[in-house]
């Protein structure tokens, strides 16, 4: 994720890391480079007796813009929802570890605990983004966990039961009530939400069908339109056609970005400091001496 400052407008306009640029400025040099073919073979083009005129691609232009708008609030709504419910994510690790300090603090063991709130949140992280988890597991938790976690399908919620577990004993030896293990089970249960809702929203895509008509309208659009250009703009054509093709690609291209969240290009949430964050919080509540640095954002205000 960009967290760059507010900048004057001019700096703004030739910003190039986080935006789609690096992306796309192939696929607008090809408009460029089929705008001057076109004005070359003008003569020959209009001795066809085939004009093209602007009517048409206006009408299909604001179309286009009207279903690139749809599918751009589709995208940024799962984007909001992906941020929610990591914001979710925090609130719950807090609450959770507070009531168990406050109701076992006499419990010698609430340390480990600690490391497994951390340890589901680095879990939910690497399976979303489908990178291999036991080299950070590992300094969360012992050899039989990580083997219990490893071992099943969704190591995240592996993680949960062992939480509840830990739970579970100290109510069989009287140290919690039901009351009070209902509610930190509650609590558990707002983390389980937010595992099933990070799921969903990493396995279920926009529908392929209402993004591909999108994609294949876009292309077919910007490569169409220099003709329709070129009778009146002549040596205007490449200009005006890549500034038309930049933003109909562009909303393209970032909506492919925020359809996944969760992973690792310029406009995704940056779990990485997410869960950088908890294990922080966590710890510090836990009056840890060994906290780890938090991350910052790089030169191009980037955070992973």
């Amino acid at each position: 994720m960009i967290a760059r400052p507010h900048q004057h407008w001019l700096p703004r306009i030739l910003v190039w890391h986080g935006s789609v640029l690096p992306k796309i400025y192939s696929r607008l040099l090809l408009n460029f480079l089929l705008s001057i073919v076109v004005i070359a073979i003008l003569p020959w083009y209009t001795s066809l007796g085939i004009k093209l005129t602007v009517a048409p691609f206006s009408i299909l232009g604001v179309a286009i813009a009207i279903f690139l708008g749809f599918r751009n609030n589709a995208c940024y709504a799962r984007y909001v929802e992906a941020r929610l419910l990591w914001g979710q994510l925090m609130i719950a690790s807090r609450s959770l570890l507070r009531e168990v300090k406050n109701t076992l603090h006499d419990e010698p063991n609430i340390a480990e605990f600690t490391r497994l709130q951390i340890a589901f949140a680095h879990s939910l992280r690497l399976s979303l983004r489908r990178q291999p988890a036991k080299a950070v597991l590992a300094n969360y938790l012992d050899e039989k966990q990580l083997a219990q976690v490893l071992a099943v399908q969704t190591p995240a919620n592996r993680i949960l039961l062992m939480m509840g577990e830990w739970l579970a004993v100290r109510r069989r030896e009287g140290k919690l009530s039901d009351i009070l293990f209902h509610s930190l089970n509650n609590r558990l249960n707002d983390m389980s939400g937010v595992l099933a809702g990070c799921e969903r929203i990493a396995n279920t895509p926009v529908p392929f069908a209402y993004s591909l008509i999108l994609h294949r309208t876009v292309y077919l659009f910007c490569i169409m339109l220099p003709f329709a250009l070129v009778v009146d703009l002549h040596y205007m054509t490449p200009f005006v056609s890549v500034l038309i093709s930049y933003t109909f690609i562009a909303l393209d291209t970032l909506a492919e970005e925020l359809e996944e969240p969760f992973g690792m290009e310029d406009n995704d949430l940056p779990l990485d400091a997410i869960c950088n964050a908890i294990e922080i919080e966590l710890l510090q509540m836990n009056d840890e001496t060994v906290i780890p640095t938090k991350l910052t954002a790089d030169k191009h205000y980037q955070l992973t």
